[in-house]
């Protein structure tokens, strides 16, 4: 693209210098040098397309198993990276794009001369092919074995998404910057077309979304135990008779069982993006966390257990707010 960027002035001037040699016949020289340009030109235009194709082609065909490819705590995969950076060194080039796309008929845009698209429509291009490739891994997460399964499908899509909206989405802070030359500053390259935050942000919000509801099993164990089921042993206001206290008892025992189920399932997994990680956090802990702070306030005051009451109220809300803060800090 560079190279068709750059031959363009001399293209001009030697088309110019061949049309003054056919009205006052100049040496051939002209018109071999012209003849020249115009071929290398062609090749060009034709290679650099061709390179454009074959950089679509590889994201859709990236692998969709392995380390590199779909890592094993679902982390941002490495040909997000790679497809950021792939359009940031492109996308300064806009004027020689447009010579490609006027020549030549290519997949995203099948027109041609003043019809053609500009490079929006090439990185539309791309991102959608990202995303194909980061649902197929999603999916293969989804069919491994092990409890964890769905919980990486869910965070590697928003990890992915999250890592490309943050690095390729326009803002009132991040905008595209215009060099003094006219040229677009590529390392700040941001795609302010609507159509990026709607799509991508749209998966994203749509995977956090059922992310989160993994948690919204705890909340089965915090209902309220009707006054009129609770009966104390010999008259007293202390303590519960053991009908009463296993009302009591099974709540906490459900709740501690799912509790420590999903947290280590979960807590391995990894969102190294900290702004990312916080949200996560903090969405996980509006699931259940002020459902559960009221109920064990309210129970924990009242003995339902005559020897074991350390053991089910092992996890007051302050050890569980601790504990959601070291999520997905695998590194």
């Amino acid at each position: 693209l560079d190279g068709v960027r750059m031959l363009g002035p001399s293209l001009a001037k030697l088309c110019d210098m061949s049309h003054e040699k056919d009205k006052g016949g100049a040496s051939d020289s002209a018109s071999i040098a012209s003849n020249l340009c115009i071929a290398i030109h062609r090749t060009t235009v034709k290679n650099a397309a061709r390179t454009l194709e074959n950089l679509a082609k590889a994201i859709q065909a990236d692998p969709l198993d392995g380390e590199k490819h779909r890592p094993r705590d679902a982390r941002v995969a490495t040909v997000s990276s790679d497809v950021v950076r792939a359009i940031r060194l492109v996308s300064p080039f806009t004027s020689a794009y447009k010579s490609v796309t006027k020549r030549r008929a290519l997949a995203w845009d099948p027109k041609m001369g003043d019809d053609s698209n500009d490079l929006d429509s090439y990185v539309r291009f791309l991102i959608m092919r990202l995303l194909n490739s980061l649902q197929g891994k999603a999916l293969n997460y989804a069919k491994d074995p092990g409890a964890d399964a769905s919980a990486k499908s869910t965070l590697f899509m928003m990890n992915n998404t999250f890592y490309l909206l943050e690095h390729l989405g326009a803002s009132s802070r991040h905008k595209t910057k215009q060099l003094p030359d006219g040229e677009i500053d590529g390392d700040t390259f941001r795609i302010e077309s609507p159509w990026f935050r709607d799509r991508v942000g749209k998966i994203f919000e749509a995977e956090k979304t059922k992310y989160v509801q993994h948690w919204e099993v705890l909340n089965t164990h915090l209902t309220s135990v009707d006054k009129s089921e609770l009966s104390y042993q010999g008259g007293s206001d202390k303590l519960l008779s053991l009908e009463s206290g296993r009302l009591i008892k099974s709540r906490f025992a459900g709740f501690i069982e799912d509790f420590e189920k999903l947290y280590s399932v979960h807590q391995p997994l990894a969102v190294v993006d900290p702004k990312l990680r916080t949200m996560l956090q903090r969405d996980v802990m509006n699931v259940f966390y002020p459902r559960y702070t009221r109920f064990f306030e309210k129970y924990s005051r009242i003995q339902f257990s005559k020897k074991n009451m350390d053991q089910y109220l092992k996890y007051p809300p302050a050890r569980v707010e601790q504990m959601l803060s070291e999520l997905f800090a695998a590194q």
